[in-house]
């Protein structure tokens, strides 16, 4: 699709789009979250995980072994559809377009953070706007946190994971402090549960997994 023209794939509409932003314990965290969707859910999934430039493309194979949609890592210029997961390719920052793709620059200058989550989701927060979900999970450093304050700003929903459930809290804890962007503070265990919510479905995929989300400190309206 080009900007103003054609239709999305899937539902004829701009998809919803959730970020899921990680660093160090990211893995497992992602794993927890990912597991448990179904794979019709109505929403582009996209995965920005800090990782080496030369460390390779091993996540996206990964994660598609614990995941019931498609997931892969994503191509410069690619529309995003629903129901997939995108995986950020170590090396390459991505940033949203106004025609619902991502656009892949090289991560050779700041900032520091590899793929930067900020990058990703300020730009969505300006080209999504309300449709756009970030999840901010295990990781070192305060990458993601500028970004959920724009999503916040233009409308999206932030989720956090909570100190307990965290390998590594700095990356939410940034964000949960940073004035009140985070919508909801979760166990990783539970953030399944509360996408599902958030787009409308009644269920998730698997029964061993948890069927409703824990209440959690709220930082404005509730989700």
């Amino acid at each position: 699709m080009t900007a103003g023209s054609g239709t999305f794939p899937l539902t004829g509409r701009p998809p919803r789009i959730v970020v899921l932003a990680c660093s160090a314990g990211g893995l497992d965290a992602l794993a927890r979250v990912l597991r448990p969707l179904p794979a019709d859910l109505p929403a582009a999934f996209v995965v920005v995980q800090h990782q080496r430039p030369g460390q390779g493309g091993l996540l996206a194979p990964i994660l598609a072994k614990r995941c019931c949609m498609p997931v892969h890592e994503v191509r410069h210029g690619e529309l995003l559809r629903e129901g997939r997961v995108y995986v950020v390719p170590p090396g390459r920052h991505a940033l949203a377009t106004t025609a619902g793709t991502l656009a892949l620059i090289s991560t050779d200058g700041p900032p520091p953070y590899r793929p930067s989550a900020d990058l990703l989701l300020s730009s969505l927060a300006v080209t999504a706007g309300p449709r756009t979900i970030a999840v901010i999970l295990s990781g070192g450093g305060s990458d993601g946190a500028t970004g959920a304050v724009a999503v916040h700003d233009f409308g999206g929903t932030v989720l956090a994971a909570d100190e307990a459930s965290s390998a590594h809290f700095a990356m939410p804890a940034a964000a949960i402090a940073r004035d009140d962007a985070v919508d909801r503070v979760l166990p990783v265990d539970d953030i399944a549960a509360a996408l599902v919510a958030l787009l409308g479905r009644a269920e998730l995929g698997r029964a061993e997994t948890p069927t409703t989300a824990a209440p959690g400190p709220v930082g404005r309206a509730g989700i």
